[in-house]
């Protein structure tokens, strides 16, 4: 029988390249092969530190389609489940199945630019609309094929299920359990006045409608941030945001429940 493949990352803080040694050193013993580069041949993904070096792994691997693992080094830790005093129990019930795995749902956002060239952009947590830094940003949005309204603020985050306790958290956004499919839009600093008319609270979208934003033409320069990852664009056509197929599984080990987190991590 083929040993079992399994990838480690680790964000280069002291904690974490102590833990992911001890890891290493334990899985090999039990007949595991351990490696710090991912292929298709992986079977198993363990990254170890916060919820950041999560989604830099997520990324890094292209959204993989094998299992991964968190190992909480970091502070917050909503992806990262396990503790490093714990790597003994989390083998244990890997080895023996329990556990679940979380499919959490991505979002995807696909730049048309006017010389017709398109670039994909895919987000665990959110893909984030702005302008430049210090400036307004005007944005006509679309849902499905109805215009709703032209936006005006700081900007517009689009957040997964995953991702509402994340920046959308931080601005105003509602908490979604993770086991919803949906894409949740909410505003930055929008603007509410006479002159400028733009929703001030979330949108919950089901994830079967596709939202379309189309700068202003006087909008230059448009920034795209997928996860913390900024790109930013000249003379935006528009842009196509929806729920993509694309899917992350992560491990959940036997007693693991969102609102218990949700709960010692905010109240």
């Amino acid at each position: 029988m083929n040993k079992k493949i399994i990838t480690l990352f680790h964000n280069g803080e002291e904690l974490s390249e102590k833990t992911c040694l001890t890891l290493s050193e334990k899985l090999t013993q039990r007949g595991y092969q351990v490696t710090e580069d991912y292929t298709e041949d992986t079977d198993l993904i363990v990254c170890i530190g916060g919820d950041g070096a999560f989604l830099r792994t997520i990324h890094r691997c292209d959204f993989p389609n094998c299992p991964i693992a968190g190992i909480n080094t970091g502070h917050l830790g909503f992806f990262q489940d396990v503790l490093p005093s714990d790597l003994d129990q989390f083998i244990q019930q890997y080895e023996s199945g329990e556990y679940n795995l979380q499919e959490l749902n991505t979002v995807r956002a696909i730049v048309t630019t006017r010389d017709g060239a398109k670039h994909t952009h895919l987000g665990l947590n959110e893909v984030t609309i702005k302008g430049r830094q210090s400036y307004s940003v005007h944005l006509s949005i679309s849902i499905g094929d109805q215009y709703i309204e032209k936006f005006s603020g700081d900007g517009l985050i689009f957040a997964t299920s995953a991702g509402s306790t994340a920046y959308n958290y931080s601005v105003g956004g509602s908490i979604a359990d993770p086991r919803l499919k949906l894409l949740q839009v909410t505003p930055i600093a929008p603007m509410n006045t006479t002159a400028y008319r733009s929703f001030t609270s979330s949108i919950l979208l089901p994830a079967d409608l596709s939202l379309g934003v189309i700068p202003e033409q006087r909008e230059n320069q448009i920034y795209l941030n997928n996860d913390g990852f900024e790109t930013s664009y000249d003379d935006v056509k528009s842009i196509e945001v929806r729920v993509s197929n694309t899917a992350v599984h992560l491990i959940r080990l036997k007693g693991y429940d969102f609102w218990s987190k949700v709960k010692d991590k905010f109240l």
